[in-house]
This record gives C-alpha cells, structure tokens and sequence, in this order.
C-alpha cells in the first residue's frame, strides 16, 4: 500500500484522466450527504442508504490509500443531526459500532490511524468505549489518517478552541497579545493536522453545513449530485482530476505562481 506522498496511482476508470503527478491533495474532507434519498429511490427505509454508504467509505479510504492522499475527514455525524427522528439517530449509533468492530483490525492491518473528532461526550458510553479502543489500537500507525466527524460542528469546534485559549490565558498561561491563528488553529479538533486541500459534497447540495468552518478558508469546494452510497472510485477519480485542473494561487496572482514555477 503507498504511503502518504509516494506518488498516484493509475485511474480506477478508463475515460477520466488521472490527476497530474503533484497535484493531488494532501489532504481530502468529505461530506457524505445522500444515503437517505438513495435509499427511498429504491423504495427502501433510510437505515438501507446509510448501510449502502458504509460500502463507499471503505471504497473512499482504498482509493486515498491508492493515490498516496494523507488525510482523509469525512463528516459521520454533525451536532445538528440529533434532531433527526430518535429512531434514524439509534440507528445511525448502532450502525457506527458495528462498522467500527467490522472495520477497525482491517484499518490497523493496512496501517490507518483512525481519530475521531467531535463531542463525543454526548454518545453512549458503550460506543465511546469503542472510540477509544480503536483510536488506541492504531495509534502507532504511520500511513493514512482517517478523521471520522462525530458530532461535530464548524462553530463548535471554534467555540471549543476559544474557550480552551481563554481558559489558558485565565490561568496566567498565555497572554492575550500571543493568540494568533496558529495558536487558534492547533486548539481545535485538528491540532496539527493540516488544513484540507480538497473538500467534497455528494448529494447535489451547495453547501458546507457547518462542516470544518475554520479549516476550509483555502480549501478546492467540489460539489456533486452523486449520492454517496454511488460515490465509486469512478466518481473519486473525477474529483481529483477536476482537483488537478484548479490554480491554488492562495491570494497570489497567476504570474507570481508562474515565477515560483520558473515559467515567467
């Protein structure tokens, strides 16, 4: 299997173009939004998307251990979620423990670390035992970092960083004048991680849904009707070669690129 930065992998289908060598992202956050409208097209209950979608997420951690990506976030679960109907939300808790039994020696075999962010303080005891125990199984791992959002929120996770700064500086550990966006960035869920370079929604909507707030200033926004339980390596290879196609100038103006590049 590659490790993160070992290169890119040939393109699972035919008729789309790899990503030019260099230009895949080093790491990809993604919105798993469809799993319900996939389901009811098939005249199927809601529960039978979000089992569907449990396939493309171990498709999607193949394909970016395959493209040597070394991040990968996908939004599991958002704090607003809880206002589904009480049965889809008991559901969707049973559904993530048995992923995380099924899943978890499969994801230590092939080297993935597994973190989970987000206030998971307010799941059941017995599933944040489960957290815990898989996150310390691959701690050790030194190949892709897979981040599973769980109860999350982009606002949230600010919120929870300020107050730990403030906290800091209340305690006479930092001073106001040394908060910077560094020091705001590392208190937040992602802590080192770097920031996503290539954030994707599935399901046709146009927007983030209070998914990595902070994170996502500079971030390639892909939008995509596919429904996730759909989201094959196909449609995964479409997303980094459209990701391939973007000039990231990150404030800069072309020709200043083209001046780093030695083409000017």
């Amino acid at each position: 299997m590659n490790r993160p930065g070992d290169g890119v992998a040939g393109s699972d289908s035919k008729d789309i173009d790899p990503p030019m060598a260099g230009r895949v992202p080093r790491h990809l956050a993604i919105i798993m939004d469809g799993n319900g409208r996939w389901a009811q097209q098939r005249g199927e209950p809601r529960h039978a998307g979000h089992r569907a979608g449990v396939e493309s997420v171990r498709s999607t951690i193949e394909a970016c251990v395959e493209h040597g990506i070394g991040y990968l976030t996908l939004f599991a679960f958002s704090s607003e979620n809880w206002r589904r109907p009480r049965s889809e939300v008991d559901m969707l808790m049973e559904l993530f423990m048995m992923a995380l039994a099924r899943e978890i020696r499969k994801l230590d075999k092939n080297d993935i670390r597994l973190r989970v962010i987000g206030d998971v303080a307010a799941f059941p005891e017995k599933l944040q035992k489960q957290i815990a125990e898989a996150e310390q199984r691959t701690a050790g791992n030194a190949g892709l970092l897979l981040q599973i959002a769980a109860n999350y929120g982009g606002r949230w996770d600010i919120t929870q960083a300020a107050r730990h700064l403030a906290e800091k500086v209340a305690a006479g550990e930092l001073s106001p004048e040394d908060i910077d966006e560094r020091q705001l960035a590392q208190a937040t869920s992602f802590g080192e991680v770097p920031d996503p370079d290539l954030f994707i929604r599935t399901g046709g909507e146009l927007r983030i849904s209070n998914f990595l707030l902070w994170h996502c200033a500079y971030s390639e926004l892909y939008f995509t009707p596919t429904l996730w339980p759909d989201f094959d390596k196909a449609a995964f290879s479409e997303a980094l070669a459209e990701f391939a196609r973007r000039e990231r100038r990150f404030g800069q103006t072309s020709e200043q690129l083209d001046d780093k590049a030695g083409l000017g």
